[in-house]
């Protein structure tokens, strides 16, 4: 006798998974990828550029908490070299931010958000 209404496998069509391990399930990966952030805002990325010259250092949350710059390249003639080197090397460790966040998001398989 064939059935009548409801859905193929059960309750609502998720593989046999009942809604509470379904929101539980929900529940833990939030609370895993909260703490994963968490540790990505401790951790620190630094980049450097031309040749070791200027150095910055950024938070996991894109703060830019260093800048440090060799006397040998500042040149008040070249003002718009050190800015891009500034701009390069600024730039370069918030990429690395962008990579960890990534990395760190990743490992949660969420279609549409990576």
């Amino acid at each position: 006798m064939a059935k009548r209404g409801g859905f193929p496998g059960g309750m609502g069509g998720f593989g046999g998974m009942n809604i509470n391990n379904l929101m539980k399930e929900a529940k833990k990966m939030q609370a895993d990828m909260e703490k994963s952030q968490a540790e990505l805002a401790t951790k620190e990325f630094d980049a450097t550029a031309g040749g070791g010259a200027i150095s910055v250092k950024v938070t996991g949350q894109k703060v830019l908490k260093e800048i440090k710059i060799q006397k040998d390249v500042v040149d008040p003639d070249d003002v718009e070299m050190l800015e891009d080197l500034i701009l390069t090397c600024v730039n370069e460790a918030l990429r690395k931010v962008d990579s960890a966040q990534a990395d760190q998001l990743g490992k949660f398989n969420l279609p549409g958000f990576m």
